[in-house]
């Protein structure tokens, strides 16, 4: 296995996940059901058409607990697959195949689920140049790996957390006076990367002028996009951001901005149909 994502520690989140569900006594059901010596086969294939994001991680769920079981991975993640799709086939101890089930399913479920959303997204913005991003709408904990997801689901990922950018929003504007006070405030701190979010055509000028490197344009329609996009001039990148869905996102792509940024991908995205059957042998 050689599933590896900087920042992020499978061994510790295989650990802290398998203990939240066993607890202190174990998978009392195929203890008392399931003798010590039988051998599972299992294969887990997708119920609908999707998008594949955490084959691996579930694989490490099913080696944390037998160490010599026998994994084939029949896709990859970021493959878009058909229904009824087999996607990885296991064989070992049946005991630590079923106490690993859940945990395995439900982590690949939700990452499939995102990425399988994304790509719709992606997908319905194509050829119009615009990239899409993510947003740090996350369950708490899971952001590496959902962003993870989006990246497999073909989008950009936005910021990673409050550290990597400055994001100057209305709430700064307010404490700070305007917009190019706040702008100057994060300049002065020497922060490379300034976004910031304008819902007025009338505050582009100010913040680029103040040292804006990246402007979110907040709640506009298509029409104030283009307006937007074209006093900006290239000076910098524009993202479209804020009630953006799969029934105006083309719109917006094709006002001309860089980006487009969707917090449903990891908020809102239904678990993918993936299943694990397994018989003796």
């Amino acid at each position: 296995m050689s599933f590896r994502l900087e920042g992020f520690d499978l061994d510790a989140f295989v650990a802290a996940t398998l203990a939240e569900d066993l607890g202190q006594s174990g998978d009392i059901t195929s203890q008392a059901v399931i003798p010590a010596d039988t051998r599972f086969r299992g294969m887990m294939d997708s119920r609908d058409a999707i998008t594949v994001a955490g084959l691996e991680i579930a694989e490490a769920f099913f080696r944390a607990l037998d160490p010599d079981v026998r994994i084939e991975m029949l896709v990859r993640d970021g493959d878009g697959v058909a229904a009824g799709t087999d996607l990885m086939r296991i064989e070992g101890k049946a005991r630590a195949l079923l106490t690993a089930e859940r945990s395995a399913l439900n982590t690949v479920q939700h990452l499939s689920g995102i990425a399988t959303l994304t790509r719709v997204y992606v997908d319905a913005i194509a050829g119009t140049g615009a990239i899409l991003l993510d947003t740090r709408k996350t369950i708490p904990g899971l952001r590496l790996l959902e962003k993870y997801a989006t990246r497999m689901g073909g989008a950009q990922n936005h910021r990673m957390g409050l550290w990597d950018a400055a994001m100057i929003k209305d709430n700064h504007v307010a404490v700070a006076g305007s917009v190019e006070e706040a702008v100057r405030r994060a300049a002065a701190a020497g922060i490379e990367r300034i976004i910031v979010e304008v819902d007025r055509i009338d505050q582009i000028d100010p913040a680029l002028a103040a040292g804006a490197t990246h402007l979110l344009l907040d709640n506009m329609d298509a029409a104030t996009l283009r307006d937007a996009v074209r006093l900006v001039g290239g000076r910098a990148p524009t993202e479209a951001s804020g009630g953006v869905t799969l029934d105006t996102i083309r719109a917006k792509a094709e006002a001309g901005v860089t980006y487009i940024s969707v917090g449903r991908l990891t908020q809102s995205a239904p678990a993918a149909d993936i299943g694990l059957d397994f018989s003796a042998g």
